[in-house]
């Protein structure tokens, strides 16, 4: 080493060099030999600090490559916008099908084969012009004909497609290839939601007659426009499909996917999802409880919902009120829904952003929840009967039981127990009665057969409140379950639907809200957690509120396993 050192500073002409030169020539083996390894630390050192400094600037930035292998119940039938109905069929949708609009992962809507669009001063007119160059997965453009095709078949009656009254008495044309005008019969704010509807590619569904058209081999072989295609689809000996694999599509709008691919295992029960994650044959699924799961609040709010013509008992608010002051949801949250959920007092859930004051007087205690409940009870001519230990009413000649319908899963049986078991407290028996989801559906809820439903509404990513609150919704198909009637609120859900200007909905969404909270039309009691396990390393993944399960994969394209060091100034090029 010492020779090398000699020779290095020999080649350097200045002064310095020269001297230092001499005096290594003059020192013995032993020192030429410890000045030598310092040399050479000194020299490593310089070089991890280097090394250093370089990494303190450098930061980390998406690349492409990776792959997923996720599990769902349910195996896939309409992979199609128009006829998805399941949650299988709707994840699968949303991953091959693209909208005009869509929605990123801070739960606002960002366009994506959209390029940009106009709204008429009178909120009825929308025309939006497309990007330029977007293409199918199959290659084909995606053209405004497109868009018309898909809305017409939307508003097909003998399709019997979900999105039909979304889109019925609307018009839509073709301006040009690129351009779409979307005319509504009167203003309508909440219509931009819908123009998330996946695009059809019309050169291959125009030959599917109406009668085929949910038999097509495009409903598990689909062709869109979406940031992935399928490229592999396994059934298993039964014929049924089991697997299916997925593949980034260079040609989405908004470019290519980091992933590389997604493989989807699909199982009869939840048991067998459950058991495919602990072996490892699947790295993720939502609606399973683990430690280190992401969640977020779904768009939904549950509760126990009175139907006062079914049972006058309940149209006394002061009851109501009562069972609503006994209810502790912050002990439902904790003990009956393990912390995956979020406790609610109104028809809002967390994430809407409306924040509705609460009473500074809500009771904390039990003993305080009895107290007040009592006091709202005797204040209005109800006594504790001695004998049956039940309150009653001598005016009306009421007893104050009550009979809770719900659905027959661990969720909402747990809720309901621990509902008997606060309300018990106060001297109110409750029947429980657990059916079948479909039954509940058919049997009970749109008949209007129960004097107390425990259940949940989907409130959306917009909380348009209208189909569960607006008195004109009270029966089937109305989704006003409460049965609930009140001409202030209805006058604010109406106005909002057609108010262009989003803080003023807002504020009107605020003050609905209150209204309904004081009249005590339902024991709220919760927002639950989406819950979806996935594998350390996957980043990008991100979900303000949840409406539906396939609302996970908003901005499923910036989702990475892969990453690389750079320098600042080339973070913004796009490794897609």
């Amino acid at each position: 080493m010492f020779e090398r050192l000699s020779r290095f500073f020999s080649s350097i002409r200045v002064p310095f060099a020269h001297k230092l030169e001499s005096f290594l020539e003059k020192l013995s083996a032993g020192d030429k030999l410890i000045a030598g390894v310092l040399a050479g630390f000194a020299i490593a050192a310089s070089l991890g600090a280097l090394y250093a400094l370089e990494s303190s600037f450098l930061i980390e930035k998406p690349t492409d490559g990776g792959k997923l292998t996720e599990g769902i119940v349910g195996s896939p039938r309409f992979v199609n916008p128009l006829l998805a109905i399941s949650d299988t069929d709707r994840d699968l949708s949303s991953l091959t099908y693209a909208g005009l609009m869509g929605e990123g992962t801070n739960g606002a809507l960002v366009p994506v084969l959209a390029e940009s669009y106009e709204v008429s001063e009178d909120g009825t007119v929308y025309t939006f012009i497309m990007k330029s160059g977007v293409r199918f997965s199959d290659g084909t453009p995606v053209t405004a004909d497109d868009v018309v095709f898909t809305v017409e078949k939307a508003q097909d009656p003998t399709l019997k497609s979900p999105e039909f009254a979304n889109w019925a008495n609307i018009r839509a044309e073709a301006v040009d290839a690129r351009t779409i005008r979307f005319t509504l019969p009167k203003p309508y704010a909440p219509f931009i939601e819908d123009t998330t509807l996946g695009i059809l590619p019309a050169h291959l569904w125009r030959t599917v007659s109406d009668e085929e058209f949910a038999f097509s081999t495009l409903m598990t072989h689909p062709v869109g426009a979406g940031p992935f295609r399928v490229s592999n689809v396994h059934r298993n000996g039964s014929g049924i499909i089991d697997r299916m694999d997925l593949v980034a599509s260079r040609e989405f709008a908004l470019g290519r996917p980091h992933l590389d691919s997604i493989r989807f295992y699909f199982f009869a029960q939840q048991r067998d999802l459950e058991a495919a994650l602990k072996n490892g044959r699947i790295e993720s699924a939502y609606g399973i409880a683990k430690a280190g799961a992401v969640t977020a609040p779904y768009a939904q709010v549950f509760g126990v919902f009175w139907n006062g013509n079914q049972n006058p008992l309940f149209t006394h608010i002061e009851v109501r009120k009562a069972l609503s002051l006994m209810t502790d949801r912050g002990s439902i949250v904790k003990d009956a829904l393990g912390g995956f959920a979020t406790p609610v007092e109104g028809p809002l859930p967390p994430g809407s952003g409306i924040v509705v004051p609460q009473s500074s007087t809500t009771p904390i205690t039990q003993e305080e929840r009895v107290a007040a409940a009592t006091k709202t009870l005797t204040n209005n001519g109800w006594k504790l009967d001695t004998e049956s230990n039940t309150w009653k009413n001598a005016k009306s000649k009421l007893e104050l039981t009550v009979t809770l319908r719900t659905s027959n899963v661990p969720e909402l049986k747990a809720v309901a127990t621990a509902l008997k078991e606060q309300w018990a407290a106060l001297n109110v028996p409750v029947s429980i009665e657990l059916y079948e989801p479909g039954d509940l559906t058919q049997n009970v809820i749109r008949p209007r057969k129960y004097d107390a439903l425990l259940f949940g509404m989907v409130v959306g990513r917009d909380a348009d409140l209208f189909a569960f609150w607006d008195s004109a919704e009270r029966n089937d198909p109305g989704l006003n379950i409460a049965m609930y009637a009140n001409k202030s609120v209805d006058d604010l859900l109406e106005k909002m639907r057609t108010e262009g200007n989003a803080e003023t909905r807002k504020d009107d969404l605020a003050k609905a809200s209150a209204l309904i909270t004081a009249d005590y039309p339902a024991v709220f009691t919760h927002t639950p957690d989406f819950v979806y396990v996935i594998p350390k390393g996957l980043g990008g993944v991100a979900f303000a509120q949840i409406a539906e399960p396939s609302d996970r994969f908003a901005g499923v394209w910036g989702w990475y396993r892969q990453t690389e060091r750079v320098w600042p100034v080339f973070s913004q090029v796009s490794s897609r």
